[in-house]
């Protein structure tokens, strides 16, 4: 399996475990009565469930982003940003006169 690969399931299995303690979090402090609700109602399982997907859905795009870009690495140690010298004039600058053209109607 390439290591992209693997690095991508692992980072997507870290997010859906984050999501499972997230909503088991929202359950045990009981935030807006949602325990009440997913225990006292027909569908509450399938909330449940659709908390806990979506939620792991973004946690699992996170955690693989935040990987993916603990990657970059720098050679020389700087920051980022560009370096270059600035350019430097070789004389005085010269005013160059602009000429007003009137526009005909």
């Amino acid at each position: 399996m390439p290591k992209l690969v693997r690095l991508y399931i692992t980072q997507v299995l870290i997010g859906f475990g984050v999501s499972a303690v997230f909503v088991a979090l929202l359950l045990w402090l009981d935030v807006a009565n949602l325990a009440h609700l997913v225990m006292h109602t027909e569908g509450g399982f399938l909330a449940l469930f659709v908390l806990w997907f979506l939620n792991g859905i973004v946690f699992a795009s996170v955690q693989f982003a935040y990987s993916i870009m603990r990657m970059a690495h720098h050679d020389d140690g700087s920051g980022g940003g560009k370096r270059d010298a600035l350019p430097v004039l070789l004389s005085d600058p010269v005013p160059v006169p602009a000429r007003k053209v009137r526009r005909q109607s």
